[in-house]
């Protein structure tokens, strides 16, 4: 195990594996695995999809902005929801807090992984495609980010592999 002294964030689209790549990465640095969307789901005690469908999608980035601002990680790997990049407030406090690293995919890379973006909780406005969503959020992670990795075409292993090449 490599041990590092330093909080990673994941950004990135929905479906990217920021989950998957937080869990492993946390553990071959030594550090503790959150994932976001775990956060406001048991601070709210609702499903984010859940969220979304009640209160909006804009109470829902309130909500997300106010767990992220609110978390302060000690040696953790934090998996973002991808919507966190919409909020300038939460980008701050995890760029002063962490190293913000962007799991990157093309967008046909995308479209193979995601399936259904009701259920998965994805904060999308009424009218928005997938692919609208991707040229929205795709600037806003380049000019959050630290480290950019691109997951396109690499296994899951192969990612993490990057990430801590790129850390160390």
């Amino acid at each position: 195990m490599i041990k590092i002294n330093k909080n990673i964030a994941l950004i990135g689209m929905p479906a990217v594996g920021k989950s998957s790549v937080g869990s492993l990465l946390a553990e071959k640095l030594g550090l503790e695995f959150i994932d976001a969307d775990d956060l406001i789901q048991a601070g709210e005690q609702q499903t984010l999809a859940k969220i979304i469908f009640d209160k909006g999608l804009s109470r829902f980035l309130e909500i997300e902005e106010k767990h992220i601002s609110g978390f302060k990680p000690d040696h953790h790997v934090i998996a973002t929801g991808g919507s966190a990049v919409y909020s300038p407030k939460a980008m701050e406090h995890l760029s002063k807090t962490c190293i913000i690293l962007y799991l990157f995919i093309d967008f046909p890379g995308l479209l193979k992984r995601l399936s259904d973006l009701t259920s998965r909780g994805v904060s999308i406005r009424p009218g928005q495609t997938i692919q609208d969503l991707y040229y929205e959020r795709t600037p806003l992670y380049e000019r959050y980010c630290d480290i950019k990795i691109d997951c396109s075409s690499l296994t899951l292993e192969q990612v993490v592999e990057k990430a801590v090449t790129a850390l160390i």
